[in-house]
């Protein structure tokens, strides 16, 4: 098994000279890493994901004012958040066994904001590269049907994240 993972790194684009640090020697999360992370998540959550040769994810790492018109445009909410998760799988399309055979499965596009994941970073006194890997491992299982609509199925989804992160 593996992902395919295409990561748009938007933030860093818009903001070149931005004084957000992941780490003392670099400012970015290098694309192997992050292949790495959701390679290894994928096999944690290999019993509950639909059985497919590969996957294929993107993630997008941007800035509070795109977040947020994505957040007003898909969840009627004017306002940045954290992370956005837009799952394929929720489509309901026909799916061959052929197709699933020769192609990469889709699971959606993950949208972190790196704007947010600094101030929540300092909010929780830990480094930028670890809260982008916890926004991104949320990402993924809401790309995987995960939710949380009330305060029990929340702490299941936070306890999921964190033997992820482990």
């Amino acid at each position: 098994m593996r992902v395919e993972l295409y990561v748009e790194e938007y933030f860093y684009e818009l903001s070149p000279t931005t004084s957000v640090k992941i780490a003392e020697t670099d400012d970015r999360i290098p694309p192997e890493t992050w292949e790495n992370w959701f390679n290894h998540w994928l096999e944690i959550l290999q019993p509950e994901i639909p059985p497919a040769p590969s996957y294929e994810i993107g993630l997008r790492l941007t800035d509070d004012s795109q977040i947020q018109e994505l957040n007003t445009q898909y969840r009627q909410q004017d306002k940045p958040t954290d992370v956005l998760a837009f799952a394929a799988l929720e489509v309901d399309f026909p799916q061959s066994k052929e197709m699933l055979a020769s192609v990469p499965l889709y699971l959606g596009d993950i949208i972190v904001s790196v704007d947010t994941a600094q101030r929540q970073a300092q909010q929780q006194e830990h480094n930028l590269l670890t809260e982008l890997a916890w926004l991104a491992a949320h990402g993924l299982l809401h790309l995987l049907g995960w939710d949380h609509p009330d305060e029990k199925s929340l702490e299941r989804m936070l306890k999921q994240q964190v033997g992820l992160l482990n």
